[in-house]
Protein backbone atom coordinates (compact mmCIF):
# COMPACT_ATOMS: atom_id res chain seq x y z
CA UNK A 1 0.00 0.00 0.00
CA UNK A 2 1.36 3.43 -0.51
CA UNK A 3 -1.46 4.95 1.29
CA UNK A 4 -2.70 4.55 4.67
CA UNK A 5 1.25 4.37 5.43
CA UNK A 6 2.43 5.90 9.18
CA UNK A 7 4.85 9.19 8.11
CA UNK A 8 8.22 9.35 9.39
CA UNK A 9 8.00 11.93 11.59
CA UNK A 10 5.02 10.50 13.25
CA UNK A 11 7.03 6.90 13.45
CA UNK A 12 9.82 9.70 14.97
CA UNK A 13 7.50 11.09 17.71
CA UNK A 14 6.08 7.58 18.84
CA UNK A 15 9.50 6.34 19.49
CA UNK A 16 10.43 9.49 20.69
CA UNK A 17 7.43 10.59 22.47
CA UNK A 18 8.21 14.38 20.96
CA UNK A 19 8.57 16.08 17.65
CA UNK A 20 12.42 15.63 16.82
CA UNK A 21 14.82 16.57 14.25
CA UNK A 22 17.95 14.45 13.22
CA UNK A 23 21.18 16.44 13.32
CA UNK A 24 24.27 15.59 10.86
CA UNK A 25 27.06 14.75 12.83
CA UNK A 26 30.36 14.00 11.40
CA UNK A 27 32.78 11.64 13.45
CA UNK A 28 35.69 11.68 11.11
CA UNK A 29 34.94 8.27 10.40
CA UNK A 30 36.00 6.46 7.32
CA UNK A 31 35.15 3.02 5.79
CA UNK A 32 36.57 -0.34 5.34
CA UNK A 33 36.40 -0.08 1.05
CA UNK A 34 38.25 3.52 1.73
CA UNK A 35 40.97 3.00 4.53
CA UNK A 36 42.17 -0.36 2.55
CA UNK A 37 41.16 -3.10 4.72
CA UNK A 38 38.47 -4.55 2.00
CA UNK A 39 39.29 -1.81 -0.49
CA UNK A 40 40.34 1.72 -1.46
CA UNK A 41 38.01 4.44 -2.93
CA UNK A 42 35.10 3.83 -1.27
CA UNK A 43 32.14 3.05 -3.06
CA UNK A 44 32.19 4.74 -6.92
CA UNK A 45 28.83 6.78 -6.11
CA UNK A 46 30.27 8.20 -3.21
CA UNK A 47 31.31 11.82 -2.75
CA UNK A 48 30.36 13.01 1.33
CA UNK A 49 30.43 16.87 0.12
CA UNK A 50 27.07 16.00 -1.63
CA UNK A 51 25.09 15.47 1.44
CA UNK A 52 26.74 16.50 4.68
CA UNK A 53 25.71 19.86 5.64
CA UNK A 54 27.69 23.23 6.94
CA UNK A 55 27.67 22.20 10.34
CA UNK A 56 29.05 18.22 9.55
CA UNK A 57 32.04 19.48 10.27
CA UNK A 58 34.71 17.06 11.39
CA UNK A 59 37.26 19.52 12.22
CA UNK A 60 35.22 20.45 15.75
CA UNK A 61 33.91 18.60 18.38
CA UNK A 62 30.07 16.44 18.28
CA UNK A 63 29.24 19.17 20.59
CA UNK A 64 29.75 22.07 19.04
CA UNK A 65 28.21 20.41 15.85
CA UNK A 66 25.06 19.14 17.48
CA UNK A 67 24.75 22.96 19.29
CA UNK A 68 25.11 24.13 15.56
CA UNK A 69 22.84 22.45 14.02
CA UNK A 70 20.10 23.20 17.23
CA UNK A 71 20.54 26.80 16.00
CA UNK A 72 19.98 26.11 12.45
CA UNK A 73 16.58 24.28 13.71
CA UNK A 74 15.65 27.20 16.31
CA UNK A 75 13.23 28.57 14.06
CA UNK A 76 11.51 25.55 13.30
CA UNK A 77 9.59 24.44 16.29
CA UNK A 78 9.19 25.81 19.82
CA UNK A 79 8.96 22.43 21.70
CA UNK A 80 11.81 20.50 19.12
CA UNK A 81 13.98 17.90 20.20
CA UNK A 82 17.12 16.33 18.51
CA UNK A 83 18.86 13.14 17.26
CA UNK A 84 22.38 13.02 16.85
CA UNK A 85 22.32 11.43 13.12
CA UNK A 86 26.11 9.64 12.47
CA UNK A 87 25.32 9.67 8.67
CA UNK A 88 29.15 10.22 7.05
CA UNK A 89 30.56 7.38 6.53
CA UNK A 90 30.50 4.49 8.33
CA UNK A 91 29.21 5.58 11.98
CA UNK A 92 30.48 2.40 13.53
CA UNK A 93 33.72 1.97 12.09
CA UNK A 94 36.05 2.82 15.28
CA UNK A 95 37.19 0.98 18.12
CA UNK A 96 34.79 0.49 21.01
CA UNK A 97 36.02 3.19 23.18
CA UNK A 98 36.21 5.66 21.03
CA UNK A 99 32.53 5.05 19.56
CA UNK A 100 31.69 4.90 23.41
CA UNK A 101 33.28 8.57 23.96
CA UNK A 102 31.21 10.25 20.38
CA UNK A 103 28.20 8.48 21.24
CA UNK A 104 28.12 9.51 25.29
CA UNK A 105 29.21 12.95 24.06
CA UNK A 106 26.15 13.97 21.86
CA UNK A 107 23.80 12.25 24.20
CA UNK A 108 25.05 14.50 26.70
CA UNK A 109 24.40 17.56 24.27
CA UNK A 110 20.92 19.24 26.07
CA UNK A 111 17.66 18.38 24.03
CA UNK A 112 19.09 15.15 22.29
CA UNK A 113 17.42 12.69 23.10
CA UNK A 114 18.50 9.85 20.68
CA UNK A 115 20.99 8.52 18.11
CA UNK A 116 20.87 7.52 14.25
CA UNK A 117 23.57 5.65 13.60
CA UNK A 118 24.25 4.92 9.38
CA UNK A 119 26.49 2.16 8.69
CA UNK A 120 27.38 -1.14 6.81
CA UNK A 121 26.05 -4.56 7.32
CA UNK A 122 29.69 -5.76 8.00
CA UNK A 123 30.72 -3.47 10.61
CA UNK A 124 27.85 -4.48 13.27
CA UNK A 125 29.95 -7.08 15.17
CA UNK A 126 29.06 -8.48 18.41
CA UNK A 127 30.89 -5.54 20.41
CA UNK A 128 29.24 -3.00 18.42
CA UNK A 129 25.52 -4.08 18.85
CA UNK A 130 26.20 -4.90 22.48
CA UNK A 131 27.19 -1.05 23.09
CA UNK A 132 24.06 -0.09 20.46
CA UNK A 133 22.09 -2.08 23.01
CA UNK A 134 23.06 -0.59 26.15
CA UNK A 135 22.40 2.95 24.63
CA UNK A 136 18.91 2.25 23.41
CA UNK A 137 18.09 1.21 26.78
CA UNK A 138 18.34 4.42 28.15
CA UNK A 139 18.18 6.50 24.72
CA UNK A 140 16.52 4.77 21.55
CA UNK A 141 18.75 4.42 19.16
CA UNK A 142 17.72 4.14 15.32
CA UNK A 143 20.44 1.80 13.09
CA UNK A 144 20.18 2.63 9.27
CA UNK A 145 22.02 0.06 7.12
CA UNK A 146 23.31 0.94 3.97
CA UNK A 147 21.85 -2.15 1.53
CA UNK A 148 22.09 -0.26 -1.34
CA UNK A 149 21.12 -3.17 -3.50
CA UNK A 150 20.07 -7.02 -3.20
CA UNK A 151 22.11 -8.29 -5.99
CA UNK A 152 26.16 -9.52 -5.40
CA UNK A 153 26.95 -8.11 -8.90
CA UNK A 154 25.74 -4.66 -8.40
CA UNK A 155 27.22 -4.77 -5.11
CA UNK A 156 31.19 -6.10 -6.37
CA UNK A 157 30.44 -3.31 -8.79
CA UNK A 158 30.03 -0.36 -6.67
CA UNK A 159 32.53 -1.32 -4.14
CA UNK A 160 30.15 -2.06 -1.48
CA UNK A 161 32.96 -5.04 -0.35
CA UNK A 162 30.01 -6.83 1.35
CA UNK A 163 27.17 -9.52 -0.20
CA UNK A 164 23.05 -9.44 0.64
CA UNK A 165 23.87 -11.99 2.63
CA UNK A 166 25.53 -10.25 4.72
CA UNK A 167 22.92 -6.91 4.85
CA UNK A 168 20.21 -9.59 5.35
CA UNK A 169 22.06 -10.97 8.47
CA UNK A 170 23.02 -7.67 10.09
CA UNK A 171 19.18 -6.61 9.74
CA UNK A 172 18.04 -9.76 11.96
CA UNK A 173 20.79 -9.19 14.59
CA UNK A 174 20.04 -5.83 14.94
CA UNK A 175 16.40 -6.45 15.67
CA UNK A 176 17.07 -9.51 17.55
CA UNK A 177 18.48 -6.99 19.98
CA UNK A 178 15.31 -4.73 20.40
CA UNK A 179 16.98 -1.93 17.97
CA UNK A 180 14.96 -0.23 15.65
CA UNK A 181 16.57 -1.16 12.23
CA UNK A 182 16.22 0.68 8.99
CA UNK A 183 17.23 0.19 5.18
CA UNK A 184 18.71 2.48 2.45
CA UNK A 185 18.47 1.54 -1.43
CA UNK A 186 19.50 3.34 -4.51
CA UNK A 187 17.36 3.18 -7.41
CA UNK A 188 18.85 2.72 -11.14
CA UNK A 189 22.42 1.49 -9.79
CA UNK A 190 24.52 0.89 -12.90
CA UNK A 191 23.28 -2.10 -15.47
CA UNK A 192 20.19 -3.05 -13.14
CA UNK A 193 16.82 -3.74 -14.39
CA UNK A 194 13.76 -2.88 -13.60
CA UNK A 195 13.45 -6.29 -12.61
CA UNK A 196 16.46 -6.29 -10.30
CA UNK A 197 15.37 -3.13 -8.33
CA UNK A 198 11.53 -4.45 -8.06
CA UNK A 199 13.34 -8.26 -6.83
CA UNK A 200 15.33 -5.94 -4.07
CA UNK A 201 11.82 -4.58 -2.95
CA UNK A 202 10.49 -7.71 -2.48
CA UNK A 203 13.29 -9.22 -0.67
CA UNK A 204 13.45 -6.17 1.67
CA UNK A 205 9.63 -6.58 2.34
CA UNK A 206 10.82 -10.03 3.99
CA UNK A 207 12.61 -8.29 6.61
CA UNK A 208 12.33 -7.16 10.01
CA UNK A 209 12.68 -3.59 8.97
CA UNK A 210 10.31 -0.07 10.68
CA UNK A 211 11.89 2.00 7.87
CA UNK A 212 13.59 2.09 4.50
CA UNK A 213 15.10 4.99 2.89
CA UNK A 214 15.29 4.94 -1.51
CA UNK A 215 17.06 7.69 -4.20
CA UNK A 216 17.45 8.06 -7.77
CA UNK A 217 21.34 7.57 -8.38
CA UNK A 218 23.02 10.50 -8.83
CA UNK A 219 26.25 10.87 -10.74
CA UNK A 220 28.17 13.28 -8.17
CA UNK A 221 31.48 15.50 -9.52
CA UNK A 222 34.86 13.87 -7.71
CA UNK A 223 33.11 10.04 -7.89
CA UNK A 224 34.14 6.53 -9.69
CA UNK A 225 30.73 6.73 -10.84
CA UNK A 226 31.52 10.24 -12.60
CA UNK A 227 34.80 8.99 -14.51
CA UNK A 228 33.12 6.04 -16.07
CA UNK A 229 29.42 7.54 -17.02
CA UNK A 230 31.72 11.05 -18.83
CA UNK A 231 33.27 7.83 -20.56
CA UNK A 232 30.59 6.25 -21.42
CA UNK A 233 31.50 2.78 -19.89
CA UNK A 234 28.35 2.62 -17.17
CA UNK A 235 24.56 1.97 -18.49
CA UNK A 236 22.25 3.90 -16.43
CA UNK A 237 18.39 4.36 -16.18
CA UNK A 238 17.20 7.03 -17.81
CA UNK A 239 14.42 8.51 -15.95
CA UNK A 240 12.90 11.40 -16.09
CA UNK A 241 11.23 12.64 -13.18
CA UNK A 242 7.62 11.66 -13.24
CA UNK A 243 9.09 8.38 -14.65
CA UNK A 244 11.08 7.73 -11.05
CA UNK A 245 8.36 8.62 -9.09
CA UNK A 246 6.05 6.13 -10.96
CA UNK A 247 9.12 3.74 -10.50
CA UNK A 248 8.94 4.80 -6.82
CA UNK A 249 4.84 4.05 -6.60
CA UNK A 250 5.95 0.28 -7.93
CA UNK A 251 8.21 -0.24 -4.95
CA UNK A 252 5.90 0.77 -2.57
CA UNK A 253 3.31 -0.75 -3.10
CA UNK A 254 5.67 -4.25 -2.75
CA UNK A 255 6.02 -3.20 1.00
CA UNK A 256 4.08 -4.09 3.98
CA UNK A 257 2.10 -1.45 5.53
CA UNK A 258 3.62 -1.28 8.51
CA UNK A 259 6.98 -0.14 6.96
CA UNK A 260 7.98 3.59 7.11
CA UNK A 261 9.02 5.11 3.96
CA UNK A 262 11.58 8.09 5.27
CA UNK A 263 12.56 9.46 1.73
CA UNK A 264 12.32 8.51 -2.14
CA UNK A 265 14.24 10.96 -3.52
CA UNK A 266 17.87 13.31 -3.27
CA UNK A 267 18.73 16.47 -3.85
CA UNK A 268 22.81 16.94 -4.51
CA UNK A 269 24.04 20.34 -4.65
CA UNK A 270 23.97 21.68 -7.89
CA UNK A 271 27.34 22.47 -8.23
CA UNK A 272 28.31 18.86 -7.83
CA UNK A 273 25.21 17.18 -9.66
CA UNK A 274 25.98 15.79 -13.19
CA UNK A 275 23.04 13.49 -13.31
CA UNK A 276 20.22 13.38 -13.79
CA UNK A 277 19.98 17.02 -13.47
CA UNK A 278 15.78 17.68 -12.23
CA UNK A 279 15.96 20.97 -10.33
CA UNK A 280 13.51 19.90 -8.54
CA UNK A 281 13.12 20.32 -4.33
CA UNK A 282 12.08 17.46 -2.50
CA UNK A 283 8.30 19.40 -2.01
CA UNK A 284 7.95 19.32 -5.84
CA UNK A 285 8.56 15.81 -6.45
CA UNK A 286 6.28 15.02 -3.51
CA UNK A 287 3.55 17.08 -5.46
CA UNK A 288 4.76 15.05 -8.83
CA UNK A 289 4.36 12.06 -6.63
CA UNK A 290 1.10 12.45 -5.28
CA UNK A 291 -0.61 13.34 -8.82
CA UNK A 292 0.70 9.86 -9.58
CA UNK A 293 -1.59 8.55 -7.04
Amino acid sequence: MVTNRPEYSVFLKDIYGCRVQKLNVNAGFTCPNRDGTLAHGGCIYCNNASFTPAFGNASVSITRQLEDGKKFYANKYSDMHYLAYFQSFTGTYAPIPALETLYAEALAVPDVVGLVVSTRPDCLNDDVLNLLSDINLTHPVIVEIGIESSHDRTLQLINRCHTWQCAHDAIEQVVERGITAGAHLILGLPFETHNDMLTTAKRIAELPLSTVKFHQLQVIKGTKLAQLWEKGQVDLTQWSASQYAAFCKEIIELLPPHMVIERMVSTAPSQLLLHPKWGLKPQQFKEIFQNIL
